[in-house]
């Protein structure tokens, strides 16, 4: 019975660990699926049969990750050109682009 119940414990731990890797795998696809759910709404790309929402899905969900800790210029960079496609101006602008490089 002790044997049993040691067997069974050896495996489930293995099992953890061997099943970790996937599970946090899965975290970034899932961030990066919210985080262009978010950039569509605030597109105005409602959700549904829009064409439109499909291509940009498409383009972001494909788009390569940008690695974290960058250069403060290349974020500035990235920044300024989300605001100009979004066509921010004065205030607005401002507000963006603090929320933007801070993130």
């Amino acid at each position: 019975m002790l044997r049993t119940a040691c067997i069974m414990a050896a495996t489930l731990f293995a099992l953890y660990f061997y099943a970790s890797p996937f599970a946090v795998a899965a975290q970034p696809k899932q961030n990066t699926m919210e985080s262009c759910n978010a950039q569509a709404n605030e597109r105005g790309l409602d959700e549904g049969n829009n064409d439109e929402r499909r291509v940009f899905m498409k383009e972001c969900l494909s788009a390569k990750p940008v690695k974290t800790g960058g250069t403060q210029q290349s974020k500035m960079k990235s920044c300024n050109k989300e605001a100009g496609a979004k066509k921010l101006k004065g205030n607005d602008r401002k507000a963006f682009m603090k929320t933007c490089l801070s993130s």
